[in-house]
């Protein structure tokens, strides 16, 4: 997939600077281990290597157009950095596959890189023209164009529903559904054709953002079974720091924040019944959490208006002990 002619696009890390004050209080070490678990176009990367001069960096990402363009970015940290073509939720294989014990933090930037997004061949962009692709890896066996064109109406909606949290998935499945019995969906701009017909006119001419964008992070998250890999990966990055090690996860939308929130909220507290008078060491919290996330400033969504959704939620190991419990 990686072309040697890849030309990078104009990458700017969502909220840097509060990325690098959470994460370099563990990274001081010689010995430091940082696992940039979507290490995309290696901005964030970058800019901890530059922060932590001991540290060593660990990237995976299972784009390999990104991971082309990081390796170039980071080149200039040489034996400092090693990148690995895997999805996150491999996390555990990739690190014990190096020998690879404790770590002392792990970044996630969920959600789209700006590669992705800016290349329209990817089919990502509800406002290009390309196939309807939405794979972030090319190996991936389905694509956006699949499922629009073989999923039964019932499951397309329930798709639209929980992933893109529409209102309208119903009437937006059905509308497919028939619009595919005519001939085949498989360009951007003509599902988006047929997302904008099937809106209620109130969405369509509304000011509640484009009507087919619901629908286009549905569809990827589809692809790409994002939720679920978000989900086995939390618990896995959780357990893998060390006291003082930190994780750190920039989330985009509702179902991905929820996911990391109930993650942090439950590794930062107390495992014993709530009336118990003390609790026993092996049931206190083993992480700790700030309830609210870290929005970034005005002047950084005026600057980059792709930050605009962005939450950063930060969890601490504070002692050893059972970081994950199931709710």
């Amino acid at each position: 997939m990686a072309s040697a002619g890849l030309i990078a696009p104009t990458h700017v890390p969502v909220m840097l600077d509060e990325v690098v004050d959470a994460l370099r209080p563990s990274l001081g070490s010689p010995s430091a281990t940082l696992v940039d678990a979507t290490v995309g176009l290696g901005g964030h990367a970058a800019a901890l290597l530059e922060a932590c001069p001991g540290a060593r960096l660990i990237g995976i990402d299972r784009d390999g157009d990104a991971l082309e363009l990081a390796e170039r970015r980071l080149a200039v940290f040489g034996d400092r950095v090693e990148l690995v073509r895997a999805g996150f939720d491999e996390l555990d294989d990739v690190l014990d596959g190096r020998g690879v014990g404790r770590v002392q933090a792990v970044l996630f930037d969920l959600g789209l890189s700006s590669l992705q997004i800016d290349e329209p061949a990817r089919g990502f962009s509800y406002a290009k023209d390309a196939p309807l692709d939405m794979r972030m890896d090319d190996r991936l066996p389905v694509t956006a164009a699949d499922i629009v064109n073989t999923w039964p109406v019932a499951d397309l909606g329930r798709v639209i529903r929980e992933f893109g949290e529409e209102p309208h998935a119903l009437r937006i499945a059905q509308a497919i559904v028939e619009a595919r019995a005519d001939a085949p969906i498989t360009t951007t701009r003509r599902l988006v054709d047929v997302l904008t017909a099937a809106m209620p006119a109130a969405v369509r001419f509304g000011s509640g953002g484009h009507p087919a964008k619901r629908v286009f992070q549905a569809l990827r998250i589809a692809v790409n079974d994002e939720l679920t890999a978000l989900a086995e990966v939390l618990p896995a990055a959780l357990a893998r720091v060390g006291v003082g090690g930190r994780v750190a996860a920039i989330s985009y939308h509702s179902l991905e924040d929820r996911l990391v929130k109930h993650a942090f909220l439950d590794a930062s507290s107390d495992r014993a019944p709530r009336r118990l008078p003390v609790v026993p060491d092996a049931l206190l919290a083993s992480f700790s959490a700030s309830q609210a996330p870290l929005r970034p400033s005005e002047a950084e969504i005026e600057r980059n208006p792709r930050a605009a959704s962005a939450k950063l939620r930060v969890a601490i190991r504070t002692r050893e002990g059972e970081p994950w419990q199931s709710r």
